[in-house]
Parts: structure tokens; sequence; C-alpha cells
């Protein structure tokens, strides 16, 4: 037998070797979906590349040089070129990723918080509370994204961190709507009789017993949405309504480079190329997630 012969056994001697097992087991699973490991490579490449800017970008990317303007890429120095301020798009994209994984990040721990609380409260408690959080959550489902995005940057001012709050309060409701649905299932289950029996208060049971059977289809869902925000912050970027110049964010690069499409595409389809790239690894990951996590969904989907 293999040292990592225990965590494939069918007959665990304890809940930490279960728990550890199924672990492994869903490593397996996730590491034999190649599109899904070559969306995870991306994203650690990612990771790392935003954690080591610094050492990696080869110029400054605030550094301006208008004697180097517009410069075609793999000219000077300049690998991808330059923008309309003669500064190195390479360096910006590296240190612009540095804002794509904060939004993400952000958006990922505060959205599916949120909805998880209010669909699980919805969900356990019924009656008029069901009604009321579900109605509020219907009304933030009535608007695109972006226009409420939009709407709540207008309100709140431009800046990154009012788009990033922007958009975590537009991508909450998907998340309720799917925690609602696993309580209505789980609060009706025997042992949720049995731990109510034991003397278990209804805090104790969502957040001990309700909420765990939740997280992996969040988890899912959170890995699929990323894209989405990813574009909805290039979006507001674009718009002027995210991260302010000079800072290089992926979005407010590419409206900056829209004026010069015609003659100097690089401006703008770099970053683009950035956007795509990243969106995508985010929805293979997602989707190698799902059949590890959800196989059911998986295979339906």
């Amino acid at each position: 037998m293999s040292k990592l012969g225990w965590l494939t056994t069918d007959t665990p001697t304890s809940r930490r070797h279960a728990r550890a097992a199924a672990i492994y087991n869903g490593w397996l699973t996730f590491r034999g979906n190649h599109m899904a490991m070559a969306g995870l490579g991306i994203l650690v490449a990612l990771a790392i590349i935003a954690t080591i800017a610094p050492f990696l970008a080869p110029h400054d990317p605030f550094t301006q040089n208008l004697a180097g303007r517009l410069r075609p890429p793999g000219t000077e120095g300049h690998l991808l070129g330059t923008d309309s301020l003669g500064r190195d798009i390479l360096s910006r994209l590296i240190y612009g990723s540095r804002i794509t994984l904060y939004i993400v990040a952000v958006v990922a721990v505060i959205a599916p918080l949120a909805g998880l609380l209010v669909g699980t409260v919805a969900g356990y408690t019924g009656g008029i509370i069901d009604v009321i959080l579900m109605r509020i959550t219907d009304i933030f489902l009535a608007f695109p994204k972006l226009v409420l995005a939009l709407a709540f940057v207008s309100a709140l001012g431009a800046g990154i961190e009012n788009a990033v709050l922007a958009i975590s309060l537009t991508a909450w409701p998907p998340y309720a709507r799917i925690a609602r649905a696993e309580t209505l299932t789980i609060r009706s289950s025997d042992y949720i009789s049995a731990v109510k029996l034991q003397g278990a208060g209804a805090f104790r049971i969502i957040t001990k017993h309700i909420w765990p059977l939740c997280i992996s289809s969040l988890i899912v869902r959170v890995t699929l949405d990323m894209a989405g925000v990813i574009l909805t912050a290039a979006g507001l970027g674009f718009l002027g309504l995210g991260a302010q110049p000079p800072s290089p964010e992926w979005g407010a690069m590419i409206s900056e480079g829209r004026k010069f499409i015609l003659d100097h595409w690089w401006v703008a389809t770099m970053p683009g190329l950035a956007i795509f790239t990243v969106s995508l690894a985010f929805n293979l990951l997602g989707d190698g997630l799902r059949d590890v996590l959800d196989p059911k969904e998986g295979k339906s989907g």
C-alpha cells in the first residue's frame, strides 16, 4: 500500500480520517479535470505576480515618458508597448493584478457572507421574516448588476473602495437564494429534529449545522461569479467610477486606450486580454469545483 493509501480507504477510523479522505478524493477528481487545473494555474500565477510585482515589473508603472508614448510592443525594452503617456503597459498590467485580486478577495468575502446570513435566517425562520427578506432580495435581483452598481457608486462617490462596496451590495442576492433553498431542505431533516430535542437553539442550529452544509454550494457559485465581478469592476473603471488615475486598473486602461484603438491597438487590447484570461480562469476553476463539491449539478450542467 502506498503512503497515501490510508486516504483512499473505504473504512475511515475517525471523523478526522473521513474528512481527510474526502478532501483527498476531491483533489484527485479535481486534478483529473485538466481545464480546471489550467484555471487554477493561471490564478496561482496571478497571485504570485501580484505578490512580487515590484520585482517583476520592468519599469515604474507611473513614470511618464511623453517622448516614448504609444510605442508598439517589443520596442525600446517595452514588451507590450507603451500607452498615451509613455508608461510601460506590461508594468501597469502587473501592478493592476493587485487591484483585481483586491476586488475579488473583498467581494468574495462580503457578498457570500451577507447572502448566507440573509438566506439561512429567511429559510429557517419562515413566516413574515422570510417574506420580507426575500422581497428585499427580489428588489435587488430586479436590477442589472452593473446598473445597480453604477447607482451605488454615483451615490457613494468614485473610487476603488466605493466600487468594491457597490459590487458587493449587488452580488449578495443570488447567494441568499441558494442559502434559503438549502436551508428549506435541511431544516426538515431528522438530524435537525434530533438537535432540537437536545436543546439547541436557532442560532446554534443555523451556525453549526446549516451553514456548513451550505458552504460547498456557495463556494462553487462564488468561483463562477468572480468573472462577472471582474467585468463589473472593469466596467466601472472604464466609466471612470472605479479606481482613479493614475491607478493601473485594467478597465481604466481600456478606457484610455479606446481613443487609439484603430492606430495603436495594443493600448486597449493588452488589458482586455488580461481581463479575458483571468475571467476564463475563474470559470474553468468554478466548473472543476462544481464537479467536486456538487457532482449532481456538475453532471446535469
